[in-house]
């Protein structure tokens, strides 16, 4: 199977050793905390199943900028859009360097991650114009992407975080949501060595159907992943329950029996054009696909 991306091995960031999760839980609810916006939620989930690994936790203002402007951390690692924490204010933690970051996609707001704060930093307006154009190609504000990742707030959390559950998308998705620690391991339990991925956040027609034929026949690959966005999407968009039926029902119908995989993924779109299919690739690779 391929290496993840950097690393011999994936290194998610969700807790679980069963004992050091109650701990964490626990410790949890007597920490400051924050309910961080919808964007920063979906990173930590991908932090957590290991789809953004080798990465720790959310990058300080020097490696983002770094990301946006050459996708290369601070240290030469590679990295292709900004994995931040922004929020408006810091006035639920105070000077705290240890917090429980809270969802803000879930009633009640429960702990999503823990994180030790290693940087608080102030993004000056200049800094956010240029990872937009960067990452986005546009500061049009109209954009949706540029509107959710500009209207977060402008100081950076960053810091490893321990990640403590997925949010909505086990609830909601349990027979599509996967992190990319079990599609590894169902890809290696069915003998897979060349594996397809698929992104997409529609129904697949026709012609995306055939450019998976295609993609399997020409590279010998022994079967292939569809994994879908499941997180917000923009206005007008197909909901994802209708978009999970309509794929299962074409891989029914198209595709030989065990030969594809049905999953998803628990990230907000960010609508980046060529810089999220970069991104798509990496984790992709992360989850185990080698096209």
């Amino acid at each position: 199977m391929i290496n993840p991306v950097g690393s011999d091995e994936l290194k998610p960031l969700f807790v679980y050793d069963v004992n050091e999760h109650e701990q964490l839980m626990h410790e949890a609810e007597s920490l400051p905390s924050i309910v961080i916006s919808s964007q920063a939620a979906g990173n930590a989930v991908m932090l957590g199943g290991g789809y953004f690994s080798p990465l720790k936790g959310y990058m300080n203002v020097a490696d983002a900028m770094g990301a946006a402007d050459k996708m290369t951390l601070t240290d030469g690692s590679f990295f292709p859009v900004p994995i931040m924490c922004l929020v408006e204010n810091t006035d639920a933690i105070g000077d705290a360097r240890r917090i429980a970051l809270r969802d803000p996609n879930v009633e009640g707001n429960p702990v999503l991650a823990v994180m030790d704060i290693e940087n608080i930093e102030e993004v000056s307006d200049e800094q956010m114009a240029f990872m937009t154009e960067k990452v986005y190609r546009t500061t049009d504000m109209e954009h949706p992407g540029v509107k959710a990742f500009n209207s977060q707030g402008r100081i950076a959390l960053s810091g490893p975080i321990k990640v403590l559950n997925f949010s909505y998308f086990i609830t909601d998705f349990p027979d599509t949501f996967r992190t990319a620690v079990e599609i590894r391991n169902e890809i290696k339990e069915r003998g897979w060595n060349k594996v397809v991925a698929f992104q997409t956040r529609n129904p697949m027609h026709l012609a995306h159907e055939e450019l998976c034929h295609m993609a399997m026949e020409r590279t010998g690959a022994d079967g292939l992943v569809i994994h879908m966005l499941l997180g917000k999407l923009k206005p007008g968009d197909i909901p994802a329950p209708v978009r999970d039926a309509a794929i299962r029902k074409m891989v029914e119908l198209y595709f030989p029996p065990n030969s594809v995989m049905v999953t998803g993924y628990g990230f907000d779109m960010l609508y980046a054009g060529p810089r999220e299919a970069v991104l798509h690739a990496y984790f992709r690779q992360n989850m185990g696909a080698t096209h």
